[in-house]
């Protein structure tokens, strides 16, 4: 019972932090762990430098040093979104609006790791993470506020893990999902013309779901190791409260589907001071192509997402036995592919990413990394048509400029 409660505690205080900015395409998290924002996470599913490698792949268990692992992370995400209109049409007899502020903020990413070798050729491991989240929120009076002013998406992730050496050159790794979702949707609702900003509608709900992941990993040659993992896609049935501010509270139902993905990651040791590294990730986006809610008023919030890819290139160079300096470049493609397809609380689009970072050993048991990155978003024109019910009754027109700025510090230990 009292493991039961700590563990409750534990997703309860990761979910409250863990409502931040998406910095992976969509609105999936990609800080995992601290060290890999130093080189843009290129090639983490070959990487396995420690305990994190339970997310990237299971299999990278069997390369961490004897005995208990454990890796403590935590990522500040600064991201700023700000929205220029173009020429949005008045919503007759409604206030055209503002331009909404900066719909980013701080946000804090934290995750925790654990492995143990069995023995030389079998290890378990525990993850502990959220892997999808979102938050943007502009001003009441956004003149986007009809298609949504604000949304906040929290996912949090329990992973436990293993993984058994098949031989000299391949090992394998298997994990399981446990995963809890709370999604929260606010706009406006031009439901009488003396209230010119119109009247709040909040949608929000949650729900838990199971899924699987599992890792390969090649030691191809003595230098080059090369790894391949799958995340399950995951079904959530949102359960929660369609609520019209002053009007009705409505009982509300709505399918979620957070995206397989398929990588495959490549490490290659020039010597005994340079790596090289690099990644390709394909993800399956297509999975939402719209959120159907059933019971309250709004019958669809389409998305129209499409399936994604992400490639990495990172350096890694041991200066000295305590410092070791990294740095990487990544480009993630975006899943919404037109401005037609924009929303006003996920404006999504494709990003570059710039990243330095470095690990220090404190001791033969203890290290210390810190990674920065910087990353550049395309802009985003939008023509959001708004409707009512099924009736088009405005288009948004303007665009996006995002950027956002990553720190991560993580430590890292071994007994």
């Amino acid at each position: 019972m009292q493991m039961n409660k700590l563990a409750i505690n534990i997703l309860g205080a990761t979910l409250a932090l863990a409502g931040g900015n998406a910095m992976a395409a969509g609105f999936a998290l990609q800080n995992q762990n601290g060290a890999g924002t130093g080189n843009a996470f290129a090639g983490a599913a070959a990487a396995a430098e420690d305990a994190s490698t339970v997310y990237f792949n299971p299999a990278g268990m069997l390369l961490l040093p004897k005995g208990h692992n454990i890796t403590g992370a935590v990522t500040f995400l600064d991201r700023s979104v700000e929205f220029s209109d173009r020429g949005t049409a008045r919503l007759v007899p409604f206030a055209l609006g503002s331009d909404g502020g900066d719909g980013g903020s701080l946000a804090i990413v934290p995750a925790a790791y654990w492995s143990y070798a069995v023995s030389p050729d079998l290890a378990v491991g525990l993850g502990v993470g959220p892997t999808f989240g979102n938050k943007t929120e502009f001003d009441r009076d956004f003149i986007g506020r009809f298609s949504g002013y604000f949304a906040e998406i929290k996912q949090i992730n329990i992973n436990p893990s293993i993984a058994y050496r098949v031989n000299d050159m391949v090992a394998l790794g298997f994990g399981l999902n446990f995963a809890k979702n709370e999604t929260e949707f606010k706009q406006m609702a031009p439901l009488a013309a003396g209230i010119p900003i119109g009247v709040p509608v909040t949608i929000k709900g949650d729900d838990t779901a199971f899924g699987w992941n599992a890792g390969l990993m090649i030691q191809a040659t003595p230098a080059t190791r090369v790894g391949v993992t799958y995340r399950s896609e995951l079904s959530f049935d949102l359960k929660g409260t369609q609520e019209i501010s002053g009007v009705r509270t409505f009982d509300v139902k709505a399918k979620l589907k957070t995206p397989d993905q398929f990588s495959f990651g490549m490490h290659h040791a020039v010597d005994s001071k340079l790596e090289l590294l690099a990644d390709l990730t394909w993800t399956g986006w297509s999975s939402i192509e719209s959120i159907k809610v059933r019971g309250g008023t709004n019958p669809e919030l389409p998305y129209h997402f499409k399936d994604t890819w992400r490639v990495g290139l990172g350096v890694g160079y041991q200066m000295n036995n305590q410092w070791k300096l990294r740095a990487g470049v990544a480009f993630d493609e975006a899943p919404v592919r037109s401005a037609a397809d924009r929303t006003m609380t996920l404006p999504d689009t494709d990003r570059t990413w710039l990243a330095l970072g470095a690990r220090y050993t404190l001791n033969k048991n203890a290290s210390i990394d810190v990674g920065y990155a910087h990353i550049f978003f395309k802009e985003g024109p939008t023509e959001r048509i708004v409707y009512n019910g099924s009736t088009p009754i405005q288009q948004i027109k303007g665009k996006f400029d995002v950027s956002a700025d990553l720190l991560s510090v993580q430590y890292n230990h071994n007994f």
